[in-house]
């Protein structure tokens, strides 16, 4: 028998490997000299071997990360020397919360898992937040955690937390590392987890000792994923369904909205010229300049979008997932419209949407398929479609109004003005959302950001750091109400100091605008919900941002050019009349059906 013996030298072929990975591209004068200590612990003989820290890191640079948000603490700094010593930048980040939502952006924009790191106890706890919407929302992410270390315990139990335990509801998989030598199987795993449909956070646990903990193991590939694609009985048993229907309808719904489908949505709606509407969160997955384009479904029901939806006898719901409010519901109604789900997981069943059919795999591939089957074999229904003026000229309605405090259709109209065709406004959650979603007309993916899924306010700032970071070039304005604003303002510093171009509209009401008006609608008492501001120019200035303040409508719009055009972060205060959300929303669209509540 003949045993292959390890090289005498594989040890140290390791090691070097390792720091080949994660070696700094910056001139040699700008590094510091690396501390001897570290690699006199790790020494094997005269052999030097790789550390926890080392091997992760360039695990992470293996798979492609190229920046890493976060705030690190005392169980952190061996993977921050790590860090220091490698191509991986480190964005610093004023609160971990913060760094979640920058790392989720990460993942929605470019389909590929953000990373974000913490501390232990307090620090790690802060990612909650952020887990859950990465979470609900679909987006790649890895939070990456420190400990104490766990082969001995001379602090006893100090700011320990089960943070594993925590982040199990959260995540798609959450693990503590208890051996140097598994790193890089873990974080290859944790990759092909992250992104698997339906995508979502990873979280892995560094305890202090493992990071510093010897190990002789190479790093592992990527791989490529094949995603499954539907069976031809379930793609001909659709294509029935929509031959059998007189009015079908296009739904773009979230899962739609991931990089790698707008050719292929595109494609589909242009080939079969059935009209479309989208969700909130499917908003920009199919360019809004197409003629074939019906609107959002900001709202559940009683919106002009819904006499398309009521008119439809068949809906083809692309990529929808019920995290998001229900843009219309099923089952009210005897006779309602028949529904397809077109996804990459079966549909969850609920009391407002339970599909008749279902075509499951690849909504690439599904769609492309689709059109193969049903291109030059369908006329464009002329009814829905002679609605399409109807919906959006109402939908436009006062958009160009004087009166001031500015109304939010003049807001999402002026936003809209400065924005170009690529530029990405990034909302945080508030009653503007609904208008932005109803009004804002979006001609590319990904171009209008808003959370309707865990709908968590302070994310609106932090997205908006991440979508200038990854898009230079680009236009990004955050779009934030006063609440939302406070809740992460922080991260005005962060920016400042990335010396980003980034302009910051502020919605002020001096409230939590949204639970307000739903307060009032309900008939509550208005208790509780109201609050004082900074001055906000005063207080961008004290971050080294440029401030504004708007005094009349007509400043709106020409404020926000300046402040792009000029560069730097910028601060615009607009104060903001929600009568709308009565006169509109209520009473309105009350007219029009009855004894129905708004949600």
């Amino acid at each position: 028998m003949v045993i292959a013996m390890r090289p005498t030298n594989y040890r140290q072929q390791v090691y070097e490997a390792c720091r080949q990975l994660v070696r700094m591209t910056r001139p040699a004068a700008e590094r510091r000299a690396r501390p001897q200590t570290s690699e006199q612990e790790n020494k094997i003989g005269n052999e030097l071997m790789a550390k926890g820290s080392d091997l992760l890191v360039a695990a992470l640079a293996n798979e492609g990360v190229d920046r890493i948000f976060g705030l690190p603490g005392e169980e952190n700094l061996d993977f921050l020397e790590s860090l220091r010593n490698s191509t991986i930048e480190l964005v610093l980040t004023r609160h971990e919360q913060a760094a979640a939502f920058m790392a989720a952006t990460h993942g929605r924009l470019t389909g590929q898992p953000g990373v974000c790191l913490s501390t232990l106890g307090p620090g790690a706890l802060n990612f909650t937040t952020g887990a859950a919407y990465a979470h609900l929302g679909a987006m790649p992410m890895l939070m990456i955690t420190g400990q104490k270390p766990i082969k001995s315990a001379r602090q006893a139990r100090f700011q320990i937390v089960d943070i594993v335990g925590a982040m199990r509801p959260l995540t798609k998989m959450t693990r503590q590392i208890i051996s140097a030598a598994s790193i890089p199987t873990i974080v290859r795993d944790a990759f092909r987890v992250a992104v698997e449909e339906r995508p979502g956070p990873i979280h892995l646990e560094l305890p202090e000792d493992i990071a510093a903990e010897a190990a002789d193991v190479g790093l592992l590939p990527p791989h490529p994923i094949d995603r499954p694609i539907a069976s031809p009985a379930s793609l001909d048993r659709a294509v029935a369904m929509i031959f059998q229907a007189k009015h079908p309808l296009i739904m773009i719904g979230a899962a739609s909205n991931r990089p790698r489908l707008v050719e292929h949505l595109s494609d589909f709606v242009r080939r079969t010229r059935m009209p479309f509407f989208n969700t909130q969160m499917g908003k920009g997955a199919v360019t809004g300049c197409s003629n074939q384009y019906l609107g959002t479904a900001a709202l559940s029901e009683r919106d002009y979008i819904h006499d398309a939806i009521d008119r439809a006898d068949l809906i083809i719901a692309i990529g929808h997932d019920t995290v998001e409010k229900p843009p219309f519901r099923m089952g009210e109604v005897a006779g309602g419209p028949k529904v397809i789900h077109v996804g990459y997981v079966s549909a969850t069943v609920e009391q407002v949407f339970h599909p008749d059919a279902e075509l499951i795999g690849d909504i690439g591939a599904t769609v492309t398929s689709l059109a193969d089957r049903l291109t030059g074999r369908l006329h464009p229904d002329p009814e829905i479609l002679a609605l399409r003026e109807h919906i959006l000229g109402h939908i436009n309605e006062r958009a160009e109004y004087d009166k001031f405090p500015v109304i939010p259709q003049r807001l999402v109209h002026d936003v809209r003005i400065v924005m170009p065709e690529d530029g990405i406004v990034c909302l945080d959650n508030g009653m503007y959302k609904i208008w932005f979603a109803r009004n804002y007309r979006t001609h590319l993916a990904n171009t209008l950001l808003l959370d309707n899924a865990l709908a968590a306010m302070g994310a609106g700032l932090p997205s908006a750091i991440t979508a200038k970071l990854l898009n230079p070039h680009r236009r990004v304005m955050a779009v934030c109400g006063d609440g939302g604003f406070m809740m992460n303002s922080q991260e005005l510093e962060t920016a400042v100091r990335l010396g980003l171009d980034l302009v910051v509209l502020i919605v002020e009401d001096s409230a939590y605008g949204m639970i307000r008006w739903k307060q009032a609608v309900d008939g509550f008492s208005d208790f509780g919900m109201t609050f004082g501001n900074p001055d906000f120019v005063t207080y961008a200035e004290s971050y080294r941002a440029r401030g504004h303040r708007i005094a009349a409508a007509a400043e709106l719009a020409p404020t926000l050019e300046a402040a792009l055009e000029e560069g730097g972060v910028h601060v615009v205060a607009v104060p903001i009349d929600y009568s709308e959300n009565t006169h509109v929303l209520v009473n309105e669209l009350n007219r029009r059906a009855p004894g129905i509540e708004p949600d």
